[in-house]
């Protein structure tokens, strides 16, 4: 009684806007006051807070959010979609195909859904409406492919879930290539279908098409960021933390030897922005790995886990995926990503390996789920910022949003079915 107590005392407190950190930890410290020996038990929270922020693993995190946000101060995502617009660009519904692939190269830098859709979309939903999209599809598209972003590597979700279950992010970054890019593929599918059901005009490549060498040229330096950050952490030559360094600093050489686009105060205000979604996330962590202890200390994680062993689901590791899917798909609707990945996985992630799921396979499984959560109302992130950068009312997109989370759900339900997509690459360089 008392949990299903503090449950609504936490949904209360998101309700009246308290920071999620702060809800989270409020909860857990209510939780441990609520014990047989409170003040014993109090010690608890800041090292359990403190604990769930010093993962080594953690620290690729931020050098991978500062690459993005580099990537667009040099002027190199501009680059990217000059090179997205001329290999697809040319036929029907071009720019929807533009803001995929967009999506998939810029996947290849920055890692983070949000992101992605306000590089991206704030270039992209004005243009795509001025070709004949109508506004809602061009924001939705724009979330939707934005979902690709955490899946192909490098991917913060993927070095979140790797923290807490201590599985190689090597070998989750490349288990995720291809459930990305069939997920790309998804939404070029619909881009074409929708494009023919409309009629939405062939986009004017000619300018673009005459100049392709120089574009050919400029985009070599935006491509080599991706090259760097992949290329090196699948061959073994860096460690991912080293390789989201070494790309920072050749985003930084670039942006002022070359483009000369980033400058002094361009290059502190990236740091600052870094700094504080860095911290955002690793407040969230830090906070839910409260709950999450007081969650083993009520013992909740093993009746959950009696619960599935008791219904068998253990013996049929697909239908155990389906259901445990389902569960994160309608938590993600009303908590934030982050918070839903670390109190999770230390659940969910133990019963897949028992029920004899690789773990790399759920890996991308799971992070595929949180990925969801980013376009599902009434909390997906990614709906309010193309939103505002769309100029749509939220409750528009809201009602709009349903047939990309259904694409997004289709490839999840491929995923699941097909675990080989996730356990080739791995296993091909002998992770």
């Amino acid at each position: 009684m008392y949990d299903l107590f503090l449950f609504f005392a936490f949904l209360g407190q998101m309700l009246i806007g308290v920071p999620l950190y702060a809800a989270l930890l409020m909860t857990g410290l209510m939780g441990i006051l609520g014990t047989p020996d409170p003040l014993g038990l109090l010690r608890v929270i800041p090292q359990q807070f403190y604990g769930g922020m010093n993962g080594f693993t953690l620290m690729a995190m931020p050098f991978f959010i500062l690459t993005g946000i580099l990537m667009n101060r040099s002027g190199l995502t501009d680059r990217l979609l000059d090179f997205s617009r001329l290999i697809v660009g040319s036929v029907r519904g071009g720019l929807g195909y533009v803001n995929v692939v967009g999506s998939i190269v810029f996947a290849g830098v920055n890692g983070s859904a949000a992101a992605d859709s306000s590089a991206l979309g704030s270039i992209l939903i004005p243009a795509m409406e001025k070709e004949g999209f109508p506004k809602a599809y061009a924001a939705g598209l724009t979330a939707g492919s934005s979902l690709i972003g955490p899946i192909i590597p490098p991917s913060v979700f993927m070095i979140i879930y790797a923290s807490l279950t201590n599985t190689s992010i090597g070998g989750l970054f490349a288990a995720g290539v291809f459930p990305g890019f069939v997920l790309g593929a998804a939404f070029m599918v619909m881009n074409w279908y929708y494009s023919r059901k409309y009629n939405v005009p062939v986009m004017d490549t000619t300018e673009v098409r005459r100049g392709k060498w120089r574009i050919l040229r400029r985009s070599v330096l935006a491509l080599m960021a991706p090259v760097i950050i992949i290329g090196g952490i699948v061959l073994g030559i860096v460690t991912p933390t080293e390789s989201g360094a070494l790309a920072c600093l050749y985003c930084i050489a670039v942006g002022f030897l070359i483009t000369r686009q980033l400058t002094l105060k361009g290059l502190g205000l990236s740091l600052y922005e870094a700094v504080r979604s860095s911290s955002a996330i690793f407040l969230i962590m830090g906070a839910a790995s409260v709950v999450g202890w007081y969650l083993k200390y009520e013992r909740v994680t093993k009746m959950f886990s009696d619960f599935i062993i008791g219904a068998g689901l253990l013996a049929h590791p697909w239908l155990l995926l389906i259901v445990l899917s389902a569960i994160v798909f309608v938590i993600g609707m009303f908590m934030e990503e982050v918070a839903v990945l670390t109190l999770l996985t230390p659940i969910f992630a133990p019963l897949a390996v028992k029920a004899g799921v690789d773990p790399f396979h759920f890996g991308v499984v799971m992070t595929l789920n949180v990925t969801i959560a980013l376009i599902t109302p009434p909390v997906g992130a990614c709906n309010y910022i193309v939103a505002a950068i769309g100029k749509i009312p939220i409750g528009e997109l809201f009602r709009k949003i349903w047939p990309f989370i259904l694409v997004a759900l289709f490839v999840q339900f491929i995923v699941i079915s097909f675990p080989a997509l996730t356990t080739s690459i791995p296993r091909l360089i002998g992770l």
